[in-house]
């Protein structure tokens, strides 16, 4: 089941005698588990009706009494295992969820890791329950996240400052929920979009100086605006390390790279082909004016060769804010 089946059948109280919440991303872990602990009981009945384990401080035959418990003025008993990747001996756990009961609503928040498909545990799950496993999201699909994130509250984004927000807080969802629900608290009332403006008033991040921006100036050759962005990365190092804007401009050449190669370039096609914003597609249109195929390739080679340097493979004494300057120079000239 996809995790929107499963917050959709949640809020509709269709529930599972056993979920097991896997893999690389713990947002997703996090609110399903949250959304049984205070949709399953009322607040009166979790007292009797709710367990909170901890996969180190238990093992799984302790796991299996506790679900065989019969709920006491509820209609389940709900036991949630964070950290279940910890708990020793947890195949004893198949014989519960081989005959799991009605009554019982077991959540395991097995975190990083994913069970083992061949064990009679996970395919009695996987018949008896539900299986969720998770994977981290592509920095490049973190904006049209957000946006829908946003949705789903009843917001909206632009897409400069979606952009803005994923390039300072990368793909970490549990991150950037929290960063947008400060966002949303700070909103004049009555406005419902975040704005780079909005941004920069609440959380100090510049929406003038930053590598979205950079990336902007770039493809409109702007040379100008391209020394004043660096100039200020390079004097505000602490807060915007170059692999931030390594990896922001390896992102739009190397899309730029496929747009060159592109039968058809209309917008849609753009848009749909690469990826991104529609409103994004008249970058990679005035870029393929100032960088042909040949030097894409070229500015693709020196910024794996900056970035190189700056973990300190080939450079001796050049700080991020020079050796920024040098690739701008190099990607310009």
């Amino acid at each position: 089941m996809t995790f929107e089946q499963i917050i959709s059948d949640i809020q509709n109280r269709k529930f599972y005698p056993i979920y097991l919440l896997m893999g690389e991303e713990p947002y997703f872990i996090d609110q399903i588990s949250d959304l049984l602990q205070n949709t399953v009981l009322d607040e009166g009945q979790k007292a009797f009706n709710l367990s909170i384990l901890y996969g180190k401080d238990v093992e799984g035959a302790q796991i299996d009494n506790a679900s065989r418990r019969f709920p006491m003025g509820a209609d389940y008993n709900v036991i949630i295992v964070k950290e279940a990747q910890m708990i020793q001996k947890i195949d004893n756990l198949q014989y519960f969820a081989a005959n799991p009961l009605k009554s019982t609503i077991l959540v395991l928040c097995y975190k990083y890791e994913l069970l083992d498909k061949r064990k009679k545990l996970y395919k009695s799950i996987d018949q008896n329950g539900v299986v969720l496993a998770t994977k981290k999201i592509y920095e490049d699909q973190v904006p049209r996240w957000i946006e829908s994130y946003l949705k789903r509250a009843g917001y909206h984004i632009e897409p400069g400052a979606a952009m803005i927000l994923t390039e300072y807080l990368g793909n970490d969802l549990s991150r950037i929920s929290g960063e947008i629900e400060k966002l949303l608290i700070t909103l004049p009332q009555g406005q419902l979009k975040i704005t780079p403006e909005h941004i920069e008033e609440n959380s100090g991040i510049s929406k003038e100086f930053n590598s979205f921006e950079l990336v902007k100036a770039l493809s409109r050759k702007n040379i100008l605006k391209a020394n004043r962005i660096i100039n200020y990365l390079g004097e505000n190092q602490k807060n915007n390390h170059i692999s931030i804007t390594i990896s922001a401009l390896f992102y739009y050449f190397a899309k730029l790279l496929a747009y060159h190669f592109m039968d058809d370039k209309s917008p849609r096609n753009v848009s749909s082909s690469l990826g991104i914003n529609s409103y994004f597609v008249p970058d990679y249109q005035q870029g393929s004016l100032h960088y042909p195929r040949k030097k894409v390739i070229q500015i693709i080679s020196l910024l794996r060769e900056f970035d190189l340097k700056s973990k300190g493979f080939g450079n001796i004494s050049a700080d991020e804010g020079e050796l920024l300057k040098e690739l701008i120079f190099k990607i310009l000239h």
